[in-house]
């Protein structure tokens, strides 16, 4: 006779139609006032419905609003222990209790309630991944080769321009990719909007203003006010899947290390400013990190950086 399978367990009830509501409105405030990314919206949406799931399970019924204003410290500590006794990373966790904790926020400021409790959650500690820079050296490469596979000039000059952006003006892809036409020709500085809606102001080097210059000089679209100003092949807006494969297909051919992607070139600008005296509040305000906290990664690639000199330098020491 064959063992006994265990018993799945019963999936937990959805959230009440009036919390999925609330949820729904949440996440319609962050899209209309702060501009947050379809990405960064899904994230949420994920974490505050893993929450409300537990919840949901946790009270045997469909959790609803009044539950969630009444939460104690001991339900919160369930949600979390539930959440470690998965197997979740303490990072994961950390973002999850950052969304929670966001939501509530919000809501205890629209209705009007403590949310003391909920805010005063303590993350749990983890080490933070250091930035992975690419070098100066093979940073110059990348732009140097990455139109080397390009089919036509004005695809080559339009890689080359991205790429430039990146690494001398600290960009995100994303930030890059959001440029509109009217954009160029390039002044000294260039407004970007980046994480949370907010904008700043980057320093626009020679060489990304002529690296724009050309690319517009050559692409047979017409840049119109208000479309992209980096186009694919077909004339719509760039894809950033394109940039990466093409990165990728530039760093095989320079044998540079698998951490050579569009976002190291970023990593790469703040760590190569940090190296030549750069200061930490002026990079953290041309990066646009919202705490200073995240800008500090870089001075441990600094000193990373420093040490393996030293120990390369002094094998024995």
């Amino acid at each position: 006779m064959s063992p006994r399978r265990p018993a799945r367990p019963e999936p937990a009830p959805p959230p009440s139609p009036a919390l999925s509501a609330l949820l729904a409105d949440w996440l319609a405030h962050l899209s209309a006032l702060q501009d947050a990314s379809p990405r960064t919206l899904t994230a949420y949406q994920t974490d505050l419905s893993s929450f409300f799931g537990f919840l949901s399970g946790y009270f045997g019924a469909s959790v609803t609003p009044a539950q969630l204003r009444a939460l104690t410290l001991t339900d919160l500590r369930a949600w979390m222990a539930r959440e470690k006794s998965r197997g979740l990373a303490a990072r994961s966790l950390a973002r999850q209790i950052s969304a929670v904790k966001s939501f509530f926020a919000w809501w205890a400021e629209r209705e009007g309630f403590d949310a003391s409790l909920v805010l005063s959650l303590r993350s749990p500690r983890f080490n933070r991944k250091l930035p992975r820079p690419v070098s100066q050296d093979g940073a110059l490469a990348l732009i140097d080769t990455i139109g080397a596979n390009a089919t036509a000039p004005w695809i080559a000059a339009r890689d080359e321009a991205v790429i430039t952006l990146l690494y001398g003006c600290g960009l995100r892809i994303s930030e890059a990719m959001g440029l509109r036409a009217e954009a160029a020709p390039l002044g000294e500085s260039l407004r970007i909007r980046g994480k949370g809606g907010k904008d700043r102001l980057v320093p626009v080097l020679p060489a990304a203003r002529q690296a724009v210059d050309h690319y517009t000089r050559l692409c047979p679209y017409e840049l119109e006010p208000g479309s992209a100003l980096f186009r694919g092949a077909r004339g719509g807006a760039l894809n950033p899947a394109v940039l990466r494969k093409t990165l990728h297909q530039a760093r095989m051919q320079l044998g540079l290390p698998a951490n050579a992607t569009p976002h190291a070139l970023r990593h790469s600008f703040a760590t190569h400013l940090l190296e030549r005296g750069g200061d930490l509040r002026a990079i953290q305000e041309l990066l646009g990190h919202a705490s200073l906290s995240t800008t500090e990664a870089y001075t441990s690639v600094d000193s990373a950086r420093l040490m393996e000199a030293y120990r390369q330098a002094h094998p024995r020491a």
